[in-house]
């Protein structure tokens, strides 16, 4: 459907523009309030950040070649800007670790020092969200709480700059999001995952996880049930994610299973 139509898929309405104006549903061309991402007819949330399509709204069209403003610059600089401090301290830490000292507080001043520090110039924009996310898991199981929402922003910032997200990606994004409480960007990262692939078990697992967190148990009943029927065949697939993410895909499998008793 392109933006011309008449009728609203939604709710039926006469539309004109990007979204309708009774209901929010996004039109072909509709763009998030939140990053500027086009969206997909019909979505409910920001595949890349997780704003809610209604906020939409409120977006103004940009002019076509004009220069960003600064105030839609400058978060991002930052956020640049935060993601390699963070990085700097994330190495150093983990270099306290390795000699036995995991629960020291290494200054960002004597990060530099570190001899053996991995070096992080060689390090892909990849490697080092996957390295942060590494990290929110890690305070998450260890239930450092504070460290936790500190390092998920940061860590979420890393995926969202990252130039395409597979499912992988999109998956270690929402269980950042999901342990730091944000239900809204751990559903869209569900969503796009199984909008590509209807029975892809981290989506699933993670389409799970979000309904739980929002409390929402008639959703994360449904996503068991789809999780159930779609192991075995997914398995057979033997995909890098499934192997990465065992551990959760058997949990959330343990969920599931208990609850159909």
């Amino acid at each position: 459907m392109t933006a011309n139509a008449t009728k609203c898929p939604g709710c039926g309405a006469a539309v004109s523009g990007r979204f309708c104006s009774a209901c929010g549903y996004p039109l072909e061309g509709a763009q998030c309030a939140g990053c500027g991402s086009a969206l997909i007819s019909g979505a409910g949330f920001c595949h890349r950040c997780g704003v809610p399509v209604g906020a939409s709204l409120a977006r103004s069209r940009p002019v076509p070649g004009a220069r960003a403003p600064v105030n839609s610059v400058v978060p991002w600089v930052v956020g640049g800007l935060a993601v390699v401090a963070m990085i700097v301290l994330v190495a150093a830490q983990s270099s306290s670790s390795s000699s036995g000292t995991e629960n020291a507080t290494v200054p960002l001043s004597s990060a530099a020092g570190m001899a053996r520090g991995p070096d992080l110039s060689t390090m892909s924009p990849r490697e080092r969200a996957d390295r942060l996310f590494n990290r929110v898991m890690s305070y998450h199981e260890r239930g450092v709480t504070d460290s936790v929402a500190f390092f998920a922003d940061m860590g979420i910032r890393a995926y969202q700059m990252l130039p395409s997200l597979d499912p992988d990606a999109r998956y270690d994004m929402g269980r950042i999001a999901e342990v730091a409480g944000d239900a809204s960007l751990a559903r869209a990262q569900s969503d796009t995952i199984l909008r590509e692939s209807s029975t892809h078990l981290l989506g699933l697992t993670l389409g799970a996880r979000a309904a739980r967190l929002a409390k929402d148990d008639r959703t994360a009943r449904t996503y068991d049930r789809r999780l159930i029927a779609a192991e075995p065949a997914e398995r057979r697939k033997q995909l890098p994610e499934y192997e990465r993410h065992a551990a959760d895909i058997e949990e959330a499998l343990r969920t599931a299973r208990g609850q159909s008793q």
